[in-house]
């Protein structure tokens, strides 16, 4: 595994990341509390940035709490204790009506959606003249802001520095930031799928070419999967007409050479299985050892439409009529965490949610058992308790970037558990053939799948953990970033000149 030797680099580094690794609330008695920053990238990167003396973090306020510790430090960084060190973050203010039409308008839903094919495109979506004016006065404002800000702390650093993007929130910062920093080495990293160039025709050229020529100006353009790096350089070649080398995996744009690279990011080892080993993990996993039945199937996801939530429950229904001796001995314990709850489509899917398992569990449950416990809450304790005793994981997204929760649980779990995994996630690529593969749409197939992995022998689950582990623990989230690093250190001395 890696160690904090390996992920050093002799210049600092900026990471820009729409979260932090904290945010900041008030307590029921007025005190200010701090809470760690959702979501796998998160967790991940706040690890690191723990290990990196010279490195700092830009993001957004998320909280009113935020906001005001913002206005405490208006010119520059602070400093924030997080598990494993100290983070250097700044939070950087944007105007409240550019970061709605930026966040809920453009980033999310229309580059999620498109990104991961997820348009009904009889129905939606439908580009007006308000969605144009939402990009450009939100999502390209913002996007300045925020290069604006890491231009400032590359200059406060000499000008050559290292720069992290990542993700679809900040596509045009690469731009921005070229012409103000030539010195700084731009790397973006896009941890959703990357598609291939018919579904980003979806978007008008006014939006998709800016959003694709803002990748371009950096460095490297990283993604998860092989896969999707390679749909990135038919993109710039189908619809930019960009000079693409599929052998290098690069795209020739001017004077300029663009890498494109993938790094399937993992866990931290250590840290996660310390907290799986916490006292509040271990309370947590006992009362759901109390409840369970003779089988666990469990799934943890953010309800999202593209993790699929639905069909999962359909396939669970569907196992139940086809082997009716489960009767009783299953339970699948659905943990979801309620995401964006302020865009229409995803407040109707957690309404569909709810429907669905009320059908399922009156077509099947009785007053002594419920076949689905489906618990509406964001409860990180709970999540890796159920990591920990689940008989089946279901992972069955559309399509995702890598995640990070089929990892997770393998990581920690004490049962030999089998993953029944979408062969449409990023982390299919690692870890597919130790799990039992699905179609994402194929309710019948993965009814048959969660059936054979509860069926599954002891002998082939210990076999297919212990397999599948060793990819986890070699690929740590040390080796994803050192490697990221190690390509800089080379791609920068390559440079001929000055950008």
């Amino acid at each position: 595994m890696g160690t904090q030797q390996d992920i050093s680099i002799d210049v600092p580094i900026i990471i820009v990341a729409h979260r932090g690794p904290v945010t900041f609330s008030l307590s029921p008695e007025g005190s200010r509390v701090v809470e760690r920053g959702s979501g796998g990238l998160v967790t991940g990167l706040t690890g690191l940035v723990t290990k990196i003396r010279n490195a700092m973090w830009l993001c957004s306020p998320i909280t009113e709490e935020d906001e005001l510790v913002a206005s405490e430090h208006p010119s520059g960084t602070f400093e924030v204790e997080v598990p494993g060190g100290a983070v250097q973050i700044r939070f950087i203010p944007t105007p409240a009506e550019a970061h709605q039409s930026f966040y809920a308008l453009i980033a999310n839903p229309l580059l999620w959606f498109t990104q991961h094919g997820l348009w009904d495109l009889s129905n939606a979506p439908s580009i007006t003249a308000s969605d144009r004016l939402s990009f450009e006065n939100g999502y390209v404002e913002v996007n300045k802001v925020f290069a604006e800000a890491t231009a400032q702390e590359v200059m406060n650093k000499g000008g050559r520095a290292l720069v992290m993007v990542h993700d679809y929130h900040f596509y045009l910062v690469g731009s921005f930031l070229r012409r103000r920093c030539p010195d700084a080495f731009l790397l973006h990293f896009v941890h959703i799928p990357w598609p291939q160039p018919d579904l980003w025709r979806v978007l008008p050229s006014w939006m998709r070419e800016p959003l694709i020529e803002g990748l371009l100006a950096n460095d490297i353009v990283a993604f998860h999967t092989e896969r999707y790096a390679r749909n990135f350089l038919l993109t710039c070649e189908e619809l930019l007409g960009e000079e693409v080398d599929y052998d290098a995996y690069t795209v020739k744009v001017g004077k300029r050479t663009v890498a494109v690279r993938w790094y399937p990011i993992s866990v931290d080892v250590k840290a996660f299985e310390a907290l799986a080993s916490s006292e509040e993990v271990n309370f947590q996993a006992e009362r759901l050892e109390n409840i369970r039945r003779e089988f666990l199937v469990v799934r943890v996801d953010r309800t999202d439409l593209s993790k699929n939530i639905l069909r999962g429950f359909e396939a669970f229904d569907k196992m139940l009529d086809d082997h009716e001796d489960l009767a009783g001995r299953v339970t699948f314990l659905a943990l979801l965490q309620p995401s964006r709850q302020d865009v229409d489509q995803y407040v109707e899917y957690m309404e569909k949610i709810r429907r669905l398992v009320a059908d399922i569990n009156l077509k099947h449950g009785n007053t002594d058992w419920q076949p689905i416990d489906l618990r509406f809450e964001d409860n990180f304790a709970q999540s890796v308790a159920a990591y920990k005793v689940f008989d089946v994981l279901l992972v069955n997204p559309l399509f995702d970037g890598m995640n990070l929760v089929a990892k997770e649980a393998t990581l920690v779990n004490a049962r030999d558990g089998v993953i029944v995994l979408s062969e449409h996630a990023g982390v299919h690529d690692e870890i597919g053939r130790f799990t039992i593969t699905v179609h994402p749409c194929d309710i019948q197939q993965q009814a048959d799948a969660l059936f054979n992995a509860l069926m599954m022998s002891a002998e082939e689950r210990r076999r297919r953990r212990i397999e599948c582990l060793k990819v986890i623990k070699e690929n740590d989230i040390d080796n994803w970033f050192s490697s990221q690093l190690e390509e800089v250190s080379r791609l920068w001395k390559s440079l001929a000149a000055p950008h």
